[in-house]
């Protein structure tokens, strides 16, 4: 049985919680591998609506097992509220298994991430500010707090000591802020251990034992590629690997396990926070694509930057993540519009690039080089089978399927878990 990895092609939001649920059913694992409550997945069951974003999407699913990866940074509070309203609402959560080498949000973590946002001013980055990237940064130093490190308060205390040692003087000294009682942090973060405990596991062990025993186990991105700390956008990205890469560092399963990786991409583009985005649209027509497809953040009610489908950054994507299949999603609100734009290349300065542009400098400056296709205007909401699409439609999705570097296997329709076409078995 297989081993999938399941990843976001351009800058996140682009579905992947519907693509993770129409699988769900079929997998015995569903691991989240990398950010923290970040970002965000919205799964529409029946008439019912969820908003991920800790949580992997395999919670919705009877039978299937939620795995928190190493990779993740949690806060247990986020944690905890989400499993009461989900709990509230009827969705058992006691399937859940966390990492013990996942690393913790801190309450300073936090009050860091905002601080220093606001301090950058028109350089800001455009974070959540939900402590996610200095919990990154002080795992990469050596000073990050566990959620094992939850059941010691000895190795807690020290640990957190540590850690404010410097951070203090950077809240008092640089930013005019208070200190930062080491005993206030212990306190919060132990109030959560013993509820936390029988989550916890060697989810490595668990993960490679049940791939052994033939189980099916499904790896789901945070964020996406063009957020990916090493590929994305830098510095205009996230903290952790948003790439298929990103599994195996982030869930403690080795490459030679994964079978295959499907990334997911919006049949136009979005993009939240700052950063380059060359296919942006500043006008009505951008707007329209924000209203029509609802573009406004599932974790920060942020709205989204909108702009045309990009086939330089699909194809990036491809390659960067070795996709076997692409997800498309939305393809809906292209409906009533005469003709649909599609990025196929980049002009920098006089010279076309038909991949990605080296650096950062380059890609900033490229101006989209635009190929026209019909668009249709019949709603296609009910639409199940590929033949059923308007001939225009279905030569929209052929065009990208030629121009992003893999198989458009699965098309979605609309917002409800039903309204999907499916092409080719994401798990075949």
């Amino acid at each position: 049985m297989p081993a999938i990895v399941l990843v976001g092609a351009q800058w996140g939001d682009e579905g992947k919680g519907k693509a993770t649920d129409l699988l769900g059913s079929r997998v015995d694992y569903v691991v989240k591998f990398n950010g923290g409550n970040n970002a965000g997945h919205t799964v529409v069951v029946g008439e019912e609506q969820y908003a991920l974003h800790l949580l992997p999407s395999g919670i919705l699913t009877p039978g299937c097992t939620p795995v928190i990866g190493n990779g993740v940074v949690i806060d247990l509070s986020v944690l905890f509220g989400e499993i009461d309203g989900l709990t509230a609402r009827g969705v058992d959560c006691s399937r859940l298994v966390v990492s013990a080498n996942a690393h913790v949000i801190a309450p300073y973590n936090r009050t860091v991430d905002k601080v220093t946002e606001r301090f950058l001013g028109s350089r800001k980055l455009g974070t959540t500010g939900r402590g996610i990237g200095p919990t990154y940064s002080d795992k990469m130093n050596r000073v990050g707090i566990r959620v094992q490190d939850i059941f010691d308060p000895h190795i807690l205390e020290q640990k957190i000591a540590g850690a404010l040692d410097q951070k203090n003087h950077l809240l008092v000294k640089v930013y005019n802020r208070r200190a930062i009682a080491v005993a206030e942090v212990c306190e919060e973060l132990l109030g959560y251990a013993e509820r936390l405990r029988p989550m916890v596991r060697d989810t490595g062990l668990e993960l490679s034992t049940a791939l052994d025993d033939g189980r099916t186990v499904l790896f789901e991105a945070g964020q996406a590629t063009m957020l990916d700390v090493d590929h994305g956008t830098y510095p205009f990205v996230t903290s952790s690997n948003a790439t298929s890469g990103g599994a195996c560092t982030g869930s403690g399963v080795p490459p030679n396990r994964i079978d295959r990786v499907t990334a997911v991409v919006k049949a136009y583009t979005t993009r939240v926070g700052e950063g380059p985005f060359p296919t942006e649209l500043l006008d009505a027509e951008g707007e329209t694509l924000r209203r029509t497809g609802g573009e406004y953040g599932t974790t920060t009610g942020r709205p989204r930057r909108c702009g045309w489908y990009d086939s330089v950054v699909a194809r990036y994507s491809a390659r960067v993540n070795g996709v076997t299949d692409f997800v498309l999603t939305k393809l809906d609100v292209l409906s009533g519009r005469d003709r649909v734009p599609v990025c196929v290349a980049y002009d920098v300065d006089g010279v076309r690039h038909d991949e990605m542009p080296m650096t950062q400098t380059d890609f900033h400056h490229a101006k989209p080089v635009y190929e026209d296709f019909a668009g249709w205007s019949e709603d296609i909401s009910a639409c199940r089978r590929f033949e059923d699409l308007p001939k225009a439609a279905q030569e929209y999705v052929e065009a990208l399927e030629r121009l992003s570097g893999s198989r458009i296997s699965v098309i979605g329709v609309g917002p409800q878990r039903d309204a999907t076409i499916v092409r080719h078995d994401l798990l075949g």
